[in-house]
């Protein structure tokens, strides 16, 4: 039997990680964290709901000495109508979520049993990650009762991430069995009568990539934000320890705080923030910036990618002499964070998220209910926040005058300041608390336990593996851009293919500037950006650094004796700083005057100087390790994601281009003003001239080369 409709019986299963009503042991390890606080927290607000008649928690019963004996209990009663049920499947100890894929069946097997024997059916299904996803699927087509999923990660996005890290992807596939995980997700989708995600980016961006996705099935609701630990300021915060702790280092400690809070992480674009504060004489005058990321006792110590940020972090602070009007502090503790929002929110400041990225944004919602106005990146969930709290403004995370022009518009103006905060702090009431949570939730899944609403699946078409198996690869400059119908019209044909091509962006331009170009021209994200001329490899989605790659080409690398041999050499100008990058040195050539590059490399090479040499659209020259350009980083792509070099088709347009695409590549070179640099390769095989220029031209190779016949 199942319970009576007006009032639901919902099961969530979640069944990795340790789970118990209090005291969660979060960060105990990759599996004991957001999502065991999220699922209990969903939990409790859906109990609260008049709607909910019952709610179980479903989890894996682990008994062992390296765990509390709370584990081992069968049922722990939290309320009259909540409790968490643990069932047995497979070793009694913890197990790491990676490893539990031979024992998913008995579990459901024994959850089934549990249900039998309760003789009570439930009314919902919610499974949480992919495994629980498994499980839920065998469950409701075994009991005819609907599955609701919420993924919280995907194996497809998660796999980007782990080749990013330098796992190889027998390293990936023997640790975490992705493939099978990807396998349950698609069964998951295929079974699923509603996805719950937290932003609609996250639809589009990683759902999509997989064979079952259905627009239809997708529904968002943001997280809940705990009340009553995130909450306005009572007055007394700015005369604490803690607020004396923070400002120490201010010589003004007394103004309104600008407050930013992320991992060291270049993705954070900390560096903007700065940038902003440090070209504004007036909000230098307003405010103190004070930015918490991380923890740390010795930059040097920190790991790579960190370090970097700390470094630009700190030329920037010293390029504008803004000492004591910027505290970066060393050391916090995570229970400080909500007391953080507290104290700037009393000094009259503003909570400031300059992510390239921002996938949902969490601090956002903290900041807001703790009485902070806020003024974030433009890109992904501080969209949905903004638009539904009213509490701030969106930028522009590449123009530091969007970020100075938000920022002035709420320190200025006492009354904009406090019609925000007011707005955030009863926004988040209404639209991120879990109550509202649940009361969203419970007006989606009531439908479906009706049976009033049922999924109108469409017919799909499932691709040959697991993983694309083909890839398109352009420059930006004079290749994509420069016909803005013919590139629209592109991007149509990409997006049509999603679920079998790979879309690589190849760029002699730096990270930053090439996300601006992109920007400009409303081109979506590449799966794959290679950057600074094959020096730099990002994977979407949120432009994962490919730290791999960077050890990789750092071999013999000596940038600062190499612009010291070139310093004096005729009609070469170094570019701006803004176009130079770790591993690339960037010049302005005149021919005219300038030795050939033939005899540049070999003054370099004469000098021990491992390079590679760049000469791109007739007036720039990039010097990077010997290791690095575009071909070898293509190359080296093609090996991690394990795509033929057959069925890679590069679109070139200048001489930067040409290793990518000499060899066994399908390539093709577009119809511009610099394509002369190519023409040695008229008689190439496997290259094709178009007579088209821009995204025309790579429009016209495809079709020359029947690119995306599916039996090529």
């Amino acid at each position: 039997m199942t319970a009576n409709t007006d009032q639901l019986y919902i099961s969530l299963i979640s069944i990795h990680g340790l789970i118990r009503g209090q005291n969660l042991e979060l960060g105990r390890d990759a599996d004991t964290g957001g999502q065991t606080l999220y699922v209990l927290e969903l939990a409790q607000a859906l109990s609260r709901h008049p709607s909910v008649k019952y709610v179980d928690l479903i989890t894996r019963r682990v008994i062992g000495p390296d765990v509390s004996s709370d584990y081992a209990e069968y049922f722990e009663t939290l309320s009259d109508k909540l409790r968490i049920v643990r069932i047995d499947a497979g070793p009694e100890g913890y197990i790491y979520k990676e490893h539990l894929w031979d024992y998913l069946d008995v579990f459901a097997d024994n959850v089934f049993n549990f249900y039998r024997t309760s003789n009570l059916l439930p009314d919902i299904i919610h499974s949480h990650y992919a495994d629980a996803g498994y499980v839920g699927a065998t469950l409701a087509n075994q009991l005819g009762v609907p599955l609701i999923h919420t993924g919280h990660s995907l194996g497809r996005v998660k796999r980007r991430r782990l080749l990013a890290s330098g796992l190889t992807p027998q390293q990936v596939e023997e640790r975490y069995n992705m493939t099978r995980r990807i396998e349950a997700e698609e069964i998951t989708l295929a079974t699923a009568e509603r996805v719950i995600t937290s932003t609609s980016q996250e639809i589009e961006e990683q759902y999509e990539l997989y064979d079952h996705y259905q627009p239809e099935q997708m529904r968002v609701i943001a997280p809940g934000t705990d009340l009553k630990q995130f909450k306005p300021p009572t007055g007394d915060e700015l005369n604490t320890s803690l607020a004396n702790k923070l400002t120490e280092k201010l010589q003004y400690p007394d103004k309104p705080i600008i407050l930013a809070l992320s991992r060291p992480d270049k993705r954070k674009n900390i560096v903007a923030l700065i940038d902003a504060y440090g070209q504004s004489p007036q909000l230098q005058k307003l405010a103190n910036l004070v930015i918490i990321a991380g923890n740390r006792d010795d930059i040097d110590d920190l790991e790579e990618g960190a370090r970097e940020v700390f470094h630009e972090l700190l030329v920037a602070i010293d390029r504008y002499n803004i000492y004591g009007r910027v505290t970066i502090p060393k050391h916090h503790q995570r229970d400080q964070v909500p007391f953080f929002y507290r104290i700037a929110a009393a000094s009259g400041g503003v909570f400031v998220n300059p992510a390239l990225t921002e996938p949902f944004g969490l601090t956002l919602i903290e900041a807001a209910a703790s009485g902070l106005p806020i003024v974030a990146t433009e890109d992904g969930g501080p969209r949905d926040i903004i638009g539904s709290c009213k509490n701030g403004f969106l930028i522009d995370p590449l123009q530091p005058e969007t970020i100075i022009k938000s920022l002035l518009q709420l320190l200025e103006n006492k009354e904009s300041w406090r019609q925000c905060a007011a707005n955030g702090i009863k926004g988040v009431r209404e639209f991120y608390s879990w109550d509202a949570h649940a009361k969203h939730y419970i007006s989606i899944v009531k439908p479906i336990a009706e049976r009033s609403e049922i999924l109108v699946r469409k017919s799909i078409r499932p691709r040959t593996g697991p993983y694309r198996d083909r890839a398109i690869v352009s420059d930006l400059d004079q290749n994509l851009i420069g016909d803005e119908k013919s590139l629209k019209r592109l991007i149509g044909i990409l997006r049509d293919q999603r679920k079998t091509t790979e879309f690589v962006i190849a760029t002699g331009r730096r990270f930053d500037s090439a996300l601006r170009k992109m920007k400009m021209h409303k081109i979506p994200e590449p799966d794959i950006l290679i950057s600074s001329g094959g020096t730099e490899i990002y994977y979407a989605p949120s432009y994962s650094a490919d730290i791999s790659w960077a050890k990789h080409i750092d071999y013999h690398w000596s940038p600062h004796k190499v612009r010291e041999l070139l310093a004096e050499l005729p009609g070469l100008k170094l570019q701006p700083k803004s176009e130079q990058s770790r591993y690339k040195i960037s010049y302005y050539i005149n021919p005219d005057i300038a030795p050939d590059i033939d005899s540049i490399s070999s003054l370099l090479h004469q000098n021990e100087q491992s390079v590679h040499l760049n000469f791109a659209f007739g007036q720039f020259l990039d010097i990077l390790p010997q290791r690095a350009s575009k071909g070898l980083a293509l190359r080296y792509v093609a090996d991690r994601w394990q795509i033929p070099l057959e069925r890679i088709f590069v679109a070139g347009g200048s001489g930067a281009d040409e290793d990518m695409m000499r060899g066994n590549t399908l390539a093709a070179v577009v119809a511009n003003r610099h394509n002369e640099e190519l023409t040695r390769l008229v008689d190439v095989d496997r290259i094709y001239f178009s007579s088209k220029p821009f995204s025309e031209g790579i429009i016209e190779a495809l079709e020359h080369y029947k690119f995306f016949d599916v039996n090529k």
